[in-house]
């Protein structure tokens, strides 16, 4: 069966109450963590299409197959995509699938960048889509990330130079989740400069624990299609 997604745009109404619509009061914190880790299982195992609230679909994700950190470092820390492979980083409870690793190279230690970030956000527990910018009829302001790596710990903010993008503005924090950071140690951060330049594309699937201030305080796991693109200087 196909799961279509309800659309809720990026409303703050929304968000305000999805801690209440997500759990009961009366639900302890650890049953709500065995809620999610339920949902993200079952999201694991169905096919699921994202859709637009125009009804098209934007993101369609299939069954997917879980492989462990030292199998995706044995494929040059590569996902295989015939197989709709996702690894699974046990510290972080992040689940990766590189879709392309894309142009240029890593952000090396001692490195800082500027990186546009065009995404889709999905709340796995409600099946809806929180926020995207990756359409400029949702959003005309990008989402910049000001990152930087030293000896391979990686800090990262949003950039909220003329107001912010799509996650500043419905958060209203300039912190970037913890699970956006796990694709940088493995994808390359170049500009599209060709026409066939193909820059870097992850999804991810997000527990609580690593994501937005308001999936951590309402513990809701969440499914990312994400670019990552090097910006001009």
């Amino acid at each position: 069966m196909k799961y279509m997604s309800k659309w809720t745009g990026i409303s703050l109404l929304f968000l305000a109450l999805l801690p209440c619509a997500s759990c009961s009061d009366d639900q302890t914190y650890a049953e709500q963590k065995e809620d999610e880790r339920k949902a993200i299982n079952a999201f694991i195992g169905r096919v699921t299409d994202i859709c637009s609230r125009e009804g098209d679909t934007i993101v369609h994700v299939d069954p997917i197959t879980v492989i462990s950190e030292q199998q995706f470092l044995n494929q040059d820390s590569t996902t295989n995509l015939s197989l709709n492979e996702y690894v699974l980083f046990n510290n972080s409870g992040v689940y990766m699938q590189i879709v392309r690793k894309g142009v240029g190279g890593k952000l090396e230690s001692g490195q800082r960048k500027k990186v546009l970030a065009r995404y889709v956000e999905f709340n796995i527990m409600s099946d809806s889509i929180l926020t995207r910018n990756d359409a400029l009829y949702y959003s005309t302001t990008p989402d910049i990330i000001d990152i930087s790596n030293s000896y391979g710990t990686f800090t990262a903010s949003f950039n909220i130079d003329n107001g912010g993008g799509s996650m500043y503005r419905t958060y209203r924090s300039a912190e970037v989740p913890a699970g956006w950071l796990v694709p940088f140690s493995y994808v390359h951060l170049g500009r599209q400069v060709n026409e066939d330049d193909a820059i870097a594309k992850v999804r991810l699937i997000v527990p609580h624990s690593k994501g937005t201030s308001q999936a951590r305080q309402a513990v809701y796991p969440t499914f990312y299609e994400i670019t990552f693109q090097e910006t001009r200087e």
